[in-house]
């Protein structure tokens, strides 16, 4: 093979990546729009507040999944196979994670606490979530094919990848500032399901950092299913059983660990993580009005009036759980207790 012909192969693997990123943000947008306008069950169902007080919609999700479903679904360049487990993958984790973020209490947090209430009899909305997305794992690893080992290996993926991703959803821009970070490094030989899942995410990165709308569980987990195909139909073996010990590993940490504490101990870290957020304790002129519902009247600008606001501290709600330092996160459910910083 000449090194022209090399060349034009990977100029056509570019295009077609770049269209696939193009159908899966415009889809994303579309839906986001469509949904805001048309809320299934009105805009209050969706509705959440932030760590400023603000309201924010938990329809980006199902809008994110919705443009990386459709555009992995026809994605050129990737096999008929590999495209229908990612869309396997990502619409269930789409689903399970959607009816965690609207019936979920939160009352139990992380893999202990919705094991300790299966132990006790007890069936949590995450336990419910954590089976559906890991069927749904399996179920898209069975349909790539290959050996027992890894189908294996590739389920593990799959679930992994979509819980952990999760894990980050905890303040404006995070999750999917991961999500690119992750595509990119997928997409060094430009692979366009990796491709999908950052143009889907970086169509809402607006109203995410805008503290507009979040992803929830149902977008945070179907862009990680994603991702996690995209290593699966991908990576070597080798490559694979090491990603998947990190995505363990990053997992366990999560337990007892504050993602949110290292990364503002991180001096790069914090810095990306507040690229293109509004500052700390600070918010608009005009608090944003509530999704469907009535402007919000002005607000005075500069410090929040809320005593004793911690730039690093939410309120209580629906988001991800709360970790062992009592850190809160993104969001606020609708009488929901607090759930942690770094678990499902």
């Amino acid at each position: 093979m000449t090194s022209a012909t090399t060349a034009s192969g990977a100029l056509e693997r570019a295009r077609r990546s770049m269209l696939t990123a193009l159908l899966a943000a415009g889809t994303a947008r579309a839906a986001y729009a469509l949904l805001t306008a048309r809320a299934p069950g009105g805009a209050k169902t969706w509705t959440r507040t932030n760590h400023r007080g603000e309201p924010v919609t938990l329809l980006e999700g199902p809008a994110v999944a919705a443009g990386a479903i459709a555009a992995v679904a026809i994605a050129t360049g990737s096999p008929a196979r590999a495209r229908a487990a990612a869309a396997l993958a990502a619409a269930g984790a789409a689903a399970f994670g959607g009816y965690d973020d609207l019936a979920g209490s939160g009352a139990r947090r992380g893999f202990r606490g919705h094991l300790g209430a299966l132990r006790h009899g007890e069936l949590t909305t995450g336990a419910v979530k954590l089976g559906g997305i890991g069927a749904t794992g399996l179920a898209a690893a069975a349909a790539l094919g290959g050996e027992p080992a890894d189908v294996a290996i590739n389920a593990g993926l799959i679930a992994g990848s979509a819980n952990l991703l999760n894990l980050f959803d905890l303040r404006p821009g995070r999750a999917i500032k991961v999500t690119l970070a992750a595509a990119a490094l997928l997409a060094a030989p430009v692979r366009p399901m990796a491709a999908a899942a950052a143009g889907s995410a970086a169509a809402l990165l607006p109203a995410d950092l805008g503290e507009k709308a979040m992803l929830g569980d149902a977008g945070a987990n179907a862009l990680g299913a994603v991702l996690g195909a995209a290593a699966a139909e991908s990576l070597p073996r080798a490559v694979r059983l090491a990603l998947l010990g990190g995505i363990a590993g990053l997992t366990a940490a999560s337990e007892v660990v504050s993602f949110t504490k290292v990364i503002e101990r991180t001096p790069p870290l914090r810095w990306l993580d507040m690229l293109g957020r509004r500052p700390p304790g600070l918010r608009p002129a005009s608090p944003p009005p509530a999704p469907g519902g009535p402007p919000a009247p002005p607000g005075p600008a500069g410090p929040s009036a809320s005593a004793g606001e911690s730039p690093l501290v939410g309120a209580t709600g629906s988001g991800s759980r709360s970790g062992p330092d009592g850190e809160q996160p993104f969001t606020t459910g609708r009488a929901r207790p607090l759930r942690s910083p770094n678990t499902t």
